[in-house]
């Protein structure tokens, strides 16, 4: 590895000190993930010739728009290039002279080639059984949070085997590395089991033993430099340590949480404030912060379970892309299952001076699914919000949105003009190409009436049923999911504190507010009855 590469001092004791058989890295955005799946797999790949890891992932979208980019950019840094060192997604050719993995290969599809015969099975759960007929010798799993335990274990997890006439000797063979930013629901929340079984003694005795080898090297090169050989007992008590340390690191089991600001030195202090600044209270502090917050067990919304969250990656789509990394950068609806492009899109907002949500969704047969939602804060406003929309869903072929809004909606835009929000958005919308039918669903609904309205839908005894797209919602997830209730009601007691030093945990229910609206809207102000009329297969 070239020494100019600059690893954090996690990264380094991760990699360069501890390297335990499992790692599980707990870390807030932008601490350096991408770097340490990076550092797992060359690793793997160099010193195991020919061998198999698994790259788990949740979703296809998800492998080929973050999990693959941010590792494969550390070894170009590095001066692995792409059909030169590695390839993806194509059969290595003959006259590469590359040797052929031990496992044998009839799909190079989700195929990553590396030049000496390793291989990475790509694994994304919606695409059933992709661990079949695998013999793995390391595992790669990125943004855990997202992974579904069972079927991880079922068929990524004990695939995990074999192999061991040829990489037995290595510490790291059936080596598994597990990332994640803090999860905020009991299911994505699978992997902090793996606390119970970190030993922090035997992690310390890993470290005294790198120290040790270290100081008997010296002593070992000292007497070389000198032109004097080694004597015999100082050469076994050298190899004796790296015995010890092999057998140490084969049965460790390495848990760190750490926060985004353990990579202040890239990072810059700047980039943190911003951080703070620009996502909602709780996303900073799970996935900047790291820190473990309680599950709303009785909240605003207890008849939803982990049965109305989905994911919908168009997989032919994003196969078709090719693995060009470039193209994927731009993220749009195309890479989406679940929209029907032939069907208006039906939005809701919520409004406040400092963030405003927008959560578009679509009626289909008797669900009503939350395809993705928007919020801009600051000095983004509402102009900015719906022009991300539009800038999303512009493949959309029919372009139009049915815009559900209540009596807030009629308020003055934020006290600058004379303009209401209502004709903000719409004017917005118009801008951008988009025809729309606005919705007026009249005075807000009493608190009391909508949590018993939206948990009867959530329990499938109205005529919709909400279905939420965990892909493109994370942020409104966390909304919907830690909204409590006071006084029968959703608790909004903390959106004017969420900002501030003092309650940093509050979390705003601005977000939830805009799903509900899209709820009542849809449930109770069908545009018409084709709107709920089945129109996709998918």
């Amino acid at each position: 590895m070239p020494p100019q590469i600059y690893l954090n001092d996690v990264q380094r004791d991760l990699f360069s000190v501890v390297q335990a058989r499992e790692t599980i890295l707990v870390a807030g955005r932008a601490f350096g993930k991408g770097m340490v799946h990076a550092l797992f797999n060359r690793r793997n790949m160099e010193r195991m010739p020919r061998s198999c890891t698994g790259i788990v992932s949740a979703n296809t979208k998800r492998a080929l728009t973050n999990t693959l980019p941010s590792m494969l950019v550390h070894w170009e840094k590095w001066g692995l290039k792409r059909n030169v060192h590695w390839c993806i997604g194509i059969k290595p050719p003959k006259a590469w002279n590359w040797p052929t993995p031990l496992a044998p290969i009839s799909n190079w599809e989700n195929v990553l080639s590396f030049y000496n015969g390793s291989i990475g099975f790509i694994i994304s759960q919606d695409r059933t059984g992709t661990s079949n007929s695998f013999s793995f010798d390391a595992l790669d799993v990125d943004e855990a949070k997202f992974i579904d335990p069972v079927q991880f274990h079922d068929e990524s997890y004990m695939a995990m085997r074999g192999n061991r006439q040829y990489f037995g000797k290595h510490s790291y063979h059936h080596s598994m590395l597990i990332s994640s930013d803090m999860p905020v629901t009991r299911k994505g929340s699978w992997f902090l089991e793996y606390d119970k079984k970190c030993d922090p003694e035997l992690i310390d005795l890993i470290r005294g033993t790198v120290y040790e080898i270290s100081i008997t090297k010296k002593k070992v090169d000292d007497f070389t430099k000198r032109g004097v050989v080694p004597p015999e007992w100082l050469q076994k008590q050298l190899a004796g340590l790296h015995r010890d340390l092999c057998q140490l690191r084969a049965v460790a089991v390495d848990y760190r949480e750490v926060s985004t600001i353990d990579n202040l030195v890239v990072l810059g202090e700047n980039f943190i404030k911003q951080l703070k600044r620009d996502l909602p209270p709780l996303t900073f502090q799970t996935s900047v912060l790291c820190k473990r917050i309680g599950i709303m067990r009785d909240g605003f919304y207890s008849s939803m379970t982990e049965k109305h969250k989905y994911t919908a990656p168009n997989i032919s789509h994003l196969d078709n892309m090719e693995y060009d990394f470039e193209k994927l950068k731009d993220v749009n609806s195309l890479m989406d299952a679940d929209v029907d492009t032939k069907q208006p899109i039906c939005v809701a907002f919520d409004y406040n001076a400092n963030i405003n949500w927008l959560v578009a969704g679509q009626p289909r047969g008797k669900k009503l699914y939350v395809l993705k939602s928007f919020y801009v804060k600051y000095e983004r406003k509402l102009e900015e919000l719906v022009a991300d929309f539009c800038k999303y869903y512009r493949y959309h072929e029919h372009k139009r949105v049915i815009f559900y809004f209540d009596a807030t909606a009629k308020q003055g835009a934020y006290a600058v003009n004379s303009s209401t929000f209502a004709t903000v958005i719409a004017n917005a919308f118009k801008r951008c190409g988009w025809i729309v039918t606005m919705k007026d669903i009249g005075p807000p609904m009493k608190q009391v009436v909508k949590h018993l309205l939206i948990n009867r839908m959530f329990a499938g005894n109205a005529k919709l049923q909400p279905m939420i797209n965990k892909g493109n919602n994370e942020d409104l997830l966390i909304s919907i999911q830690t909204a409590a209730v006071y006084n029968g009601g959703k608790d909004k007691r903390g959106e004017k504190l969420v900002e501030s030093e003092e309650n940093k945990l509050e979390s705003r229910t601005d977000g939830s507010d805009a799903f509900d609206t899209l709820c009542i809207g849809c449930e109770t102000y069908p545009e018409h009855s084709s709107m709920i009329a089945v129109t996709s297969s998918w």
